[in-house]
């Protein structure tokens, strides 16, 4: 049931949710979605014809190497590697982690062993969309990043790109919009806020994703992991409004350091509440499915519980 202290006021999902992300670019009933999504963003420069789903976390081959989790990765029919980053604000070193990211996928592809000597290497294109400014002077909404000759300008290397929209930089109205990529930009970021489908979003793939994205198409379990995550981002976000009026009121004298980790340790506190509503959400599911007769491991696959966390609800 919906909470009341944070009712669904909006008619489309939100994608920048933790959930709306998921449900439109990590599904697989919905993979051409995403397809359509990358190859307007490479606009001609790849044509995608399918994508597989790929884990999003590795391990490092040793204790000394540090664990890295995607939001999401997927692999193109030609094996070109696509990792898709949603990024709600500013982080230290946050370029430092898209390269990092990227490179360790990369040294996850090279065949192991002292035997080998083939270093051909995947494609791999690291995509990030932003609710913060990539750089502080700057108005540019869309970066287009790859390894140049820096002389000639010419790309010395056509396998590793980046890609980052920043949506706080893109300011365009309906009426200026003009290229697909455009569209997305414009959707991805004011999409909650809609109540109709724009006119000019008249391809097949927007009309899809307007049709399946209505909170009241939602299904009640959908419905409670959207409310869900609402909640965590309104959450977070009041956590940086309030941080960011401390860092104010004490005259700015929190050093950006201080506030990245304050930052990090809200995010984590939303994060840990979102878990737990979550959690809460789906216990109270399975109390009901249990009051209706059906068993444990139709309960387990409709909610996603452990056995044994039904059996004790």
């Amino acid at each position: 049931m919906s909470n009341p202290n944070y009712p669904i006021s909006t008619k489309f999902v939100d994608p920048l949710t933790d959930f709306g992300f998921r449900f439109f670019f990590a599904s697989e009933p919905n993979k051409d979605i995403l397809i359509e999504f990358l190859n307007d963003l490479f606009d001609g420069e790849k044509h995608i014809m399918d994508l597989e789903y790929r884990p999003n976390e590795h391990d490092g081959d040793g204790p000394e190497e540090k664990r890295v989790i995607f939001d999401l990765s997927s692999r193109g029919s030609n094996g070109e590697h696509f990792l898709i980053e949603m990024q709600r604000t500013r982080q230290a070193f946050f370029k430092d982690r898209s390269i990092y990211y990227a490179s360790r996928l990369i040294q996850r592809q090279l065949p192991k062993g002292r035997a080998s000597n083939n270093y051909e290497l995947p494609e791999v294109y690291f995509i990030a969309i932003l609710e913060f400014k990539m750089e502080a002077d700057s108005d540019q909404y869309f970066y287009d990043i790859a390894l140049l000759e820096k002389n000639t300008g010419k790309q010395f290397y056509n396998k590793l790109g980046f890609k980052f929209l920043d949506l706080s930089n893109f300011v365009k109205e309906e009426s200026d919009l003009v290229t697909n990529r455009d569209k997305w930009m414009f959707m991805l970021k004011h999409m909650s806020k809609l109540d109709k489908i724009p006119t000019i979003f008249n391809q097949e793939i927007f009309k899809r994703i307007f049709k399946i994205s209505e909170v009241s198409k939602l299904t009640e379990e959908e419905r409670m992991e959207y409310e869900a995550s609402l909640k965590a981002r309104w959450d977070y976000e009041n956590a940086i409004a309030y941080t960011k009026q401390v860092a104010r009121e004490e005259e700015r004298t929190i050093s950006e350091a201080k506030l990245a980790k304050a930052l990090e340790e809200e995010r984590a506190k939303a994060e840990a509440e979102k878990a737990k509503i979550l959690k809460d959400s789906q216990l109270n599911t399975a109390r009901e499915l249990k009051k209706l007769g059906l068993s444990v491991p139709e309960i387990a696959k409709a909610t996603r519980l452990s056995e044994e966390e039904i059996k004790e609800a």
